[in-house]
């Protein structure tokens, strides 16, 4: 059996952290039991090199090695690439078609981003995996296929099932033997190996000077946490070979490459501000609901110790006669009582000493509850008690209404 190395040099991959090489293992221990596989990993994160590797190590090496990526075929015609169509069974079918099932007997079937299948082509894959059995489109006739199935997806396969988007008892028969490849934000120390291979193969595409990391670069691409994996890495190794004309590049250019809108961890300075910013209108539509609902109880609270104790504002506890102050004061800090204040206390009005108005102030309810009671009135009103149209004036229902006229007991 080859060693590690031999065998990343031979499927292409690079990289030396444990995760790594552990799934390596993994993939050429399983070849020989002829197991199904399902390999799950984020996208870019070279998933498929391992159903290769299985292949070439099972006694199936032999025979075909067909990939097939689900996710780029229309789900009308998934079977018919799958399990093939007899002449006839849609509009189009000129011909008898082999689907690849039938093509890979004696093979391996690799069934990329096999989370994206379609409900009734997993009902005839799971019987494939089962009983070695499958019917083409169109015919009713049962045929055998020998093959080993090797899937992998970037979706989260349990999560789909509570979903209803995938089958559990097809998950739990693909998933014999899982083999999860780890984001490269994991294998943190593979990052740099592969920017200077990607770096090396493009200086030799394009014939010109392989571009280098300063310390600085090299920190920002350790940094970055790389959603897309490999993938965008060798993407932006890329760009930068072709378009920057120096060939030592440092952490500034690097980070014009890296994607803003991307969550990363690059190191970035922080200034602290005095003041509260927002990141959208809804946060600051819940700052001011906020701040109403605190007004609210604060008021309540007030005229709770009004009532309770009897008194007028004078006897109120100082820590509401602030209260007081604060509602009226003025931008430059200014105790300005511009609207007259009353309090009844015993059925007698009593003015504040400031107060220069002897007008009687009648406060208004605040209660949701009185309000609530005076929209449906008037809303009845305006309708002559005709409930449907009080009802789509309010917005709300003909029921919710009729209850609320029951509760509140309106005439």
């Amino acid at each position: 059996m080859m060693d590690i190395q031999e065998i990343k040099q031979r499927f292409g991959i690079i990289g030396s952290s444990p995760a790594l090489l552990h799934v390596i293992e993994i993939a050429v221990q399983v070849a020989p039991t002829d197991l199904s596989v399902l390999i799950t990993g984020e996208s870019g994160t070279g998933k498929e090199s391992f159903p290769q590797i299985i292949h070439q190590f099972s006694t199936r090496k032999h025979g075909k090695y067909i990939a097939v990526n689900c996710g780029a075929i229309p789900e009308g015609t998934i079977d018919s690439e799958l399990f093939g169509h007899e002449k006839g069974s849609f509009t189009g079918a000129m011909a008898d078609r082999k689907g690849y099932f039938e093509e890979a007997d004696g093979g391996t079937i690799f069934l990329d981003e096999i989370g994206e299948l379609p409900l009734s082509t997993q009902v005839r894959l799971l019987r494939v995996l089962e009983a070695g059995e499958f019917m083409k489109v169109g015919s009713s006739k049962v045929m055998k296929t020998n093959v080993r199935v090797v899937g992998a997806t970037n979706v989260n396969i349990l999560d789909a099932i509570e979903k209803g988007r995938f089958r559990e008892d097809l998950y739990y028969r693909l998933n014999t033997v899982p083999i999860r490849v780890l984001p490269l934000r994991d294998r943190t120390e593979d990052i740099h190996l592969l920017f200077r291979k990607f770096a090396s193969d493009f200086a030799d595409k394009y014939r010109m000077p392989a571009i280098r990391l300063d310390n600085e670069a090299v920190g920002v691409l350790l940094s970055y946490r790389w959603p897309g994996n490999v993938r965008q890495l060798k993407n932006i190794t890329e760009q930068i070979s072709i378009i920057e004309k120096e060939r030592i590049i440092d952490g500034k250019t690097l980070m014009r490459y890296i994607p803003v809108s991307s969550e990363n961890k690059l190191p970035a300075l922080y200034h602290s501000v005095d003041e509260k910013t927002f990141s959208s209108e809804r946060e600051i539509l819940y700052q001011i609901l906020f701040d109403m609902k605190k007004d609210m109880n604060d008021l309540k609270k007030l005229v709770h110790d009004i009532i309770q104790n009897e008194a007028n504002i004078a006897d109120v506890r100082d820590d509401n006669a602030q209260l007081i102050r604060k509602l009226y004061q003025t931008e430059n800090g200014n105790y300005v009582p511009d609207q007259p204040v009353t309090a009844r206390a015993n059925g007698k009005p009593v003015a504040h000493e400031n107060i220069f108005d002897t007008e009687e102030f009648v406060e208004e309810s605040l209660s949701l509850e009185d309000k609530e009671v005076e929209m449906i009135q008037k809303a009845l009103e305006k309708h002559k008690g005709k409930r449907k149209y009080a009802a789509r004036e309010l917005g709300i229902s003909e029921r919710t209404l009729y209850r609320k006229i029951k509760e509140y007991d309106i005439d």
